[in-house]
């Protein structure tokens, strides 16, 4: 039994819901996503309650991947409802001397050691802020989100020793001692 998949998922007021076929559409607004769910999970409004209940069938309890895809398929429709209604965020900090971020029309330049300016482009649904060593990612889809800020800490990942690089705000790099020099 799945400890996520058998809850149901709350929908707030002003989200409306749609489940045709597989196709699970949440929109407020204008803000929309869509996410095709796995055929052994079932997905169903309540109505009575304002839920969505993700279900499987009873003989595929045994099954480990499904019920793993049960509680997979249940978080990924909540994370549509939160993105719709409050949005996610990352905020990247870029630490060294010289380096910077900046915003030029679309595309995020990146300025981190190297004899050249990385250019990221921004894919569309996401706003993307620089103020000083600080970049602020913000969007309504999760993993779209996520994805952005790894791919920009993966231009210069912090380094242990003097703690260079683009870091997440709330990442913590265990600093290490460089070479004892004498006797």
């Amino acid at each position: 039994m799945s400890r996520i998949g058998k809850n149901p998922v709350p929908v707030p007021s002003g989200v409306t819901v749609t489940i045709k076929d597989r196709v699970v559409t949440v929109e407020s607004g204008k803000k929309k996503l869509q996410f095709t769910h796995h055929p052994d999970v079932k997905v169903t409004w309540d109505e009575k309650e304002k839920n969505i209940v993700c279900s499987i069938d009873e003989d595929k309890l045994k099954n480990r991947k499904v019920r793993a895809l049960w509680g997979t398929n249940r978080a990924i429709i909540n994370n549509m409802i939160k993105g719709v209604t409050t949005g996610f965020q990352k905020k990247l900090e870029v630490v060294g001397v010289g380096w910077a971020p900046k915003l030029q029309g679309k595309k995020l330049v990146l300025e981190v050691g190297y004899c050249h300016p990385v250019e990221m482009d921004i894919p569309d649904g996401l706003d993307v802020k620089v103020e000083r060593q600080i970049i602020t990612i913000n969007g309504i889809d999760k993993h779209l989100v996520g994805q952005f800020a790894a791919n920009v800490r993966s231009k210069r990942k912090p380094e242990p020793y003097k703690g260079k690089g683009i870091k997440y705000m709330d990442e913590i790099i265990l600093r290490k001692q460089g070479k004892a020099f004498g006797a």
